[in-house]
Protein backbone atom coordinates (compact mmCIF):
# COMPACT_ATOMS: atom_id res chain seq x y z
CA UNK A 1 0.00 0.00 0.00
CA UNK A 2 0.71 3.79 -0.57
CA UNK A 3 0.00 6.21 2.25
CA UNK A 4 0.32 10.07 1.06
CA UNK A 5 1.09 11.93 3.46
CA UNK A 6 1.67 16.03 4.58
CA UNK A 7 3.86 17.67 6.79
CA UNK A 8 2.18 18.41 10.53
CA UNK A 9 -1.11 16.93 9.19
CA UNK A 10 -3.77 14.74 10.24
CA UNK A 11 -2.20 11.85 7.89
CA UNK A 12 -0.11 11.55 11.00
CA UNK A 13 -3.06 9.92 12.93
CA UNK A 14 -3.06 6.78 9.75
CA UNK A 15 1.15 6.77 10.48
CA UNK A 16 0.10 6.36 13.98
CA UNK A 17 -2.27 3.66 12.72
CA UNK A 18 -0.48 1.58 10.66
CA UNK A 19 2.60 1.73 13.45
CA UNK A 20 0.13 0.35 15.63
CA UNK A 21 -0.82 -2.63 13.85
CA UNK A 22 2.89 -3.22 12.30
CA UNK A 23 2.14 -2.23 9.08
CA UNK A 24 4.94 -0.53 6.93
CA UNK A 25 2.79 1.41 3.90
CA UNK A 26 5.43 3.17 1.04
CA UNK A 27 5.18 6.76 2.30
CA UNK A 28 5.27 9.45 -0.13
CA UNK A 29 5.26 13.20 0.84
CA UNK A 30 3.39 15.67 -0.72
CA UNK A 31 4.43 19.28 0.13
CA UNK A 32 1.03 21.46 -0.12
CA UNK A 33 2.64 24.99 -0.91
CA UNK A 34 5.18 23.51 -3.62
CA UNK A 35 2.54 21.15 -4.56
CA UNK A 36 5.43 18.11 -5.50
CA UNK A 37 5.67 14.79 -4.00
CA UNK A 38 9.09 12.47 -3.46
CA UNK A 39 7.73 9.90 -5.99
CA UNK A 40 7.98 13.06 -8.96
CA UNK A 41 4.39 12.74 -9.59
CA UNK A 42 1.45 14.89 -10.07
CA UNK A 43 -0.63 15.46 -6.79
CA UNK A 44 -3.47 16.01 -8.50
CA UNK A 45 -4.32 12.58 -10.22
CA UNK A 46 -3.80 11.13 -6.63
CA UNK A 47 -6.55 13.41 -4.71
CA UNK A 48 -7.95 16.14 -6.96
CA UNK A 49 -9.48 17.76 -4.44
CA UNK A 50 -5.70 18.40 -3.11
CA UNK A 51 -5.43 17.24 0.46
CA UNK A 52 -4.49 14.21 2.46
CA UNK A 53 -4.43 11.56 4.05
CA UNK A 54 -4.67 9.36 0.50
CA UNK A 55 -4.20 5.56 0.77
CA UNK A 56 -3.76 3.56 -2.09
CA UNK A 57 -4.59 0.08 -1.75
CA UNK A 58 -3.15 -3.11 -3.36
CA UNK A 59 -4.96 -4.79 -5.77
CA UNK A 60 -7.76 -7.62 -4.17
CA UNK A 61 -7.13 -6.20 -1.18
CA UNK A 62 -10.64 -6.82 0.50
CA UNK A 63 -11.76 -6.63 -2.27
CA UNK A 64 -10.10 -3.35 -3.75
CA UNK A 65 -9.73 -2.09 -7.45
CA UNK A 66 -6.66 -1.94 -8.90
CA UNK A 67 -5.01 1.37 -7.62
CA UNK A 68 -8.40 2.05 -5.77
CA UNK A 69 -7.72 4.94 -3.01
CA UNK A 70 -8.87 6.00 -0.22
CA UNK A 71 -9.28 9.59 1.24
CA UNK A 72 -10.07 11.16 4.60
CA UNK A 73 -8.30 9.98 7.70
CA UNK A 74 -11.86 9.03 9.55
CA UNK A 75 -12.43 6.53 6.53
CA UNK A 76 -8.93 5.36 6.04
CA UNK A 77 -7.93 4.50 10.20
CA UNK A 78 -11.41 2.66 10.83
CA UNK A 79 -10.38 0.81 7.42
CA UNK A 80 -7.57 -0.40 8.60
CA UNK A 81 -8.75 -0.82 12.61
CA UNK A 82 -11.17 -3.20 11.11
CA UNK A 83 -8.81 -5.32 8.74
CA UNK A 84 -7.42 -6.02 12.06
CA UNK A 85 -10.21 -6.41 15.18
CA UNK A 86 -7.65 -8.38 17.12
CA UNK A 87 -5.78 -4.77 17.90
CA UNK A 88 -9.05 -3.26 19.37
CA UNK A 89 -8.12 -0.21 18.08
CA UNK A 90 -11.81 0.48 16.49
CA UNK A 91 -15.01 -1.29 18.17
CA UNK A 92 -16.78 -3.93 15.78
CA UNK A 93 -19.94 -2.70 13.54
CA UNK A 94 -23.13 -2.90 15.30
CA UNK A 95 -22.54 -2.52 18.50
CA UNK A 96 -23.48 1.14 20.07
CA UNK A 97 -19.70 1.27 20.99
CA UNK A 98 -19.10 1.65 16.97
CA UNK A 99 -21.74 4.30 16.93
CA UNK A 100 -20.16 5.74 19.99
CA UNK A 101 -16.88 5.71 18.37
CA UNK A 102 -18.10 7.18 15.04
CA UNK A 103 -19.66 10.18 16.72
CA UNK A 104 -16.14 11.25 18.43
CA UNK A 105 -14.52 10.83 15.74
CA UNK A 106 -17.01 12.80 13.35
CA UNK A 107 -16.74 15.41 16.36
CA UNK A 108 -13.42 15.56 16.28
CA UNK A 109 -13.61 16.19 12.37
CA UNK A 110 -15.98 18.52 12.54
CA UNK A 111 -15.36 20.41 15.81
CA UNK A 112 -11.76 20.23 16.31
CA UNK A 113 -9.76 19.46 12.79
CA UNK A 114 -12.16 21.77 10.36
CA UNK A 115 -12.31 24.44 13.00
CA UNK A 116 -8.60 25.16 12.77
CA UNK A 117 -8.03 25.48 9.24
CA UNK A 118 -9.40 28.90 8.48
CA UNK A 119 -7.74 29.95 11.91
CA UNK A 120 -4.17 28.55 10.83
CA UNK A 121 -4.74 29.84 7.01
CA UNK A 122 -5.58 33.41 8.76
CA UNK A 123 -9.13 33.55 7.01
CA UNK A 124 -11.53 34.94 8.71
CA UNK A 125 -12.52 38.55 10.38
CA UNK A 126 -11.45 39.04 14.24
CA UNK A 127 -15.11 38.56 15.46
CA UNK A 128 -15.15 35.41 13.44
CA UNK A 129 -11.34 34.15 14.20
CA UNK A 130 -12.48 34.99 17.87
CA UNK A 131 -15.51 32.84 17.52
CA UNK A 132 -14.27 30.18 15.72
CA UNK A 133 -11.45 29.85 18.70
CA UNK A 134 -14.01 29.51 21.74
CA UNK A 135 -15.69 26.77 19.54
CA UNK A 136 -12.44 25.14 19.44
CA UNK A 137 -11.52 25.71 23.23
CA UNK A 138 -15.05 24.41 24.07
CA UNK A 139 -14.45 21.18 22.16
CA UNK A 140 -11.01 20.64 23.59
CA UNK A 141 -12.85 21.16 27.03
CA UNK A 142 -15.66 18.59 26.62
CA UNK A 143 -12.46 16.09 25.69
CA UNK A 144 -11.04 17.40 28.92
CA UNK A 145 -14.29 16.48 30.87
CA UNK A 146 -14.16 13.41 29.51
CA UNK A 147 -10.57 12.61 31.09
CA UNK A 148 -11.62 13.79 34.19
CA UNK A 149 -12.72 10.02 35.57
CA UNK A 150 -8.77 9.29 35.41
CA UNK A 151 -9.19 6.90 32.56
CA UNK A 152 -5.86 6.55 30.42
CA UNK A 153 -7.62 7.11 26.91
CA UNK A 154 -10.76 8.97 25.60
CA UNK A 155 -12.49 5.98 25.62
CA UNK A 156 -11.10 3.68 28.57
CA UNK A 157 -7.83 2.37 28.69
CA UNK A 158 -7.30 1.20 25.49
CA UNK A 159 -5.88 3.63 22.84
CA UNK A 160 -7.63 3.93 19.36
CA UNK A 161 -7.89 5.30 16.34
CA UNK A 162 -9.55 8.00 17.79
CA UNK A 163 -6.97 9.28 20.03
CA UNK A 164 -4.60 8.96 17.20
CA UNK A 165 -6.90 11.75 15.66
CA UNK A 166 -7.13 13.94 18.36
CA UNK A 167 -3.29 14.11 18.92
CA UNK A 168 -2.60 14.47 15.25
CA UNK A 169 -4.70 17.38 15.05
CA UNK A 170 -3.66 19.55 18.19
CA UNK A 171 -3.10 22.05 16.24
CA UNK A 172 -4.03 24.67 18.66
CA UNK A 173 -0.35 26.34 18.97
CA UNK A 174 -0.71 27.32 15.29
CA UNK A 175 -4.65 28.42 15.95
CA UNK A 176 -4.02 29.95 18.65
CA UNK A 177 -6.36 28.98 20.86
CA UNK A 178 -5.20 28.80 24.13
CA UNK A 179 -6.16 25.69 26.27
CA UNK A 180 -3.25 25.13 28.40
CA UNK A 181 -5.61 25.01 31.38
CA UNK A 182 -7.23 21.95 30.40
CA UNK A 183 -4.69 19.71 32.44
CA UNK A 184 -6.34 16.41 31.89
CA UNK A 185 -6.07 16.95 28.16
CA UNK A 186 -2.73 17.99 28.30
CA UNK A 187 -1.50 14.67 30.66
CA UNK A 188 -3.73 12.99 27.88
CA UNK A 189 -1.84 13.94 24.97
CA UNK A 190 1.92 13.58 26.78
CA UNK A 191 0.23 9.93 27.19
CA UNK A 192 0.23 9.17 23.77
CA UNK A 193 3.14 11.30 22.70
CA UNK A 194 5.14 8.48 24.35
CA UNK A 195 3.90 5.74 22.55
CA UNK A 196 6.60 3.74 20.13
CA UNK A 197 3.92 4.34 17.24
CA UNK A 198 3.76 8.08 17.90
CA UNK A 199 7.36 8.07 17.80
CA UNK A 200 8.28 6.37 14.56
CA UNK A 201 5.30 8.61 12.46
CA UNK A 202 7.04 11.67 13.50
CA UNK A 203 10.29 10.26 13.00
CA UNK A 204 9.21 8.84 9.73
CA UNK A 205 7.60 12.07 8.84
CA UNK A 206 10.78 14.19 9.53
CA UNK A 207 12.85 12.05 7.23
CA UNK A 208 10.62 11.75 4.40
CA UNK A 209 10.29 15.61 4.51
CA UNK A 210 14.31 15.89 4.48
CA UNK A 211 14.58 13.98 1.86
CA UNK A 212 11.63 15.48 0.11
CA UNK A 213 13.70 19.47 0.72
CA UNK A 214 17.29 17.37 -0.46
CA UNK A 215 15.25 15.86 -3.96
CA UNK A 216 14.19 20.02 -4.53
CA UNK A 217 17.61 21.12 -3.42
CA UNK A 218 19.04 18.55 -6.16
Amino acid sequence: MKLYIAQATCSLAVQAVFNELGLEPELIHYDVFGKSTTDNGSFVDVNELGYVPVLVLDEGQAGARADEKLTETIVISSYLADQHPESGLIPVHGTIERVRMDQLLTFVATEIAQKHIPLMRKLLTEEGTAWTRAKLVNAYARLDAQLADGRTYLTGERFTVADAYVWATMWHERSGAQIGHLQHLMAYIARIEARASVKKALKDEAELVARHKQLLAA
